[in-house]
């Protein structure tokens, strides 16, 4: 798809871009919220040059209103860099739109200049101009916001990897000490990390502690019956520790069967059944004078 007939502005970005660049650039510079500890005079400049580059092209190859052609891919692809780089610095998703608002003023000053007494047609190409860049800084916004949960997703997961340690106590035998709640998610990195470490360890025995849950319901319990089923499958015996009386009593109150699972009120006593299982035993030393 071509520009529109009456489309000026790819001729007017070809002939006076430098001025263009450079009333942006300062503009941005002299801007009250512009974070120069995040982001070099020498750095902008450039991603100016490049961004406002991308649109002479792109608007010289189709409709400046139609931003999801073909041709916007370069520039669209560009903002998406732009936003999660920036989002990464921590840029705000207002900073970060701003680059792309920005331009506005230096263009309809150009604009203004160029049309001079034509004030059907400076409204006109004012309005395109207008509309595509809100069309570029909700876009660069959207891509922000996209990034951002990302990175928060990432976190989360390095943070529940964090939080359920596979801990080898002996030779054969594993701990996976538990605190906080027990969700779905969580149930899935727990299962990921035990069954890794089986792999690797070539463990027997696998103690999962939930003395630092706080409360039992039948989610959680069953969360664990399919830690413990999935160890099994990989050839480990599972004990569960931790089982305080009122954990006890709500596991009953809720009918949820662990007949089939061992387990122990503490995890001192699970490790002692777990080096029994092992053909070992603790023995207190003889006291010495």
């Amino acid at each position: 798809m071509t520009p529109a007939a009456n489309d000026r502005l790819p001729d007017i970005l070809a002939r006076r871009e430098a001025d263009i660049l450079e009333r942006w650039a300062r503009a941005q510079l002299g801007a009250d919220g512009f974070r120069r500890d995040l982001l070099s005079e020498t750095h902008l400049r450039e991603q100016s040059r490049e961004f406002l580059g991308q649109i002479r092209q792109a608007a010289g190859k189709s409709p400046i209103t139609d931003v999801q052609a073909p041709a916007w891919g370069p520039v669209r692809e560009l903002l998406t860099d732009l936003s999660r780089s920036r989002a990464a610095k921590g840029f705000s998703p207002s900073e970060t739109a701003s680059f792309v608002f920005s331009l506005k003023r230096p263009l309809f000053e150009v604009l203004r200049e160029e049309y001079g007494k034509d004030g059907a047609g400076l409204s006109e190409e004012v309005w395109k101009t207008n509309v595509f860049l809100d069309d570029l800084g909700l876009y660069t916004t959207e891509v922000y916001q996209k990034g951002r949960e990302q990175l928060i997703h990432r976190q989360q997961q390095e943070m529940l990897e964090l939080s359920t340690p596979v801990v080898k106590l002996w030779d054969g035998v594993l701990a996976l000490p538990m605190i906080g709640t027990l969700d779905s998610a969580r149930t899935q990195v727990v299962m990921e990390s035990l069954l890794q470490r089986i792999v690797e360890t070539g463990a027997g025995i696998a103690i999962i502690d939930i003395t630092g849950v706080p409360t039992v319901d039948t989610l959680v319990a069953q969360h664990l019956l399919k830690t413990v089923t999935a160890a099994r499958l990989m050839g480990a015996e599972c004990i569960i520790s931790g089982i305080r009386p009122q954990i006890a009593a709500t596991i009953v109150h809720l009918g949820v069967d662990l007949s089939s699972v061992v387990t122990k009120a503490t995890l001192a006593d699970a490790f002692r059944l777990a080096l029994e299982r092992v053909g070992l035993a603790i023995h207190r030393a003889d006291a010495r004078g």
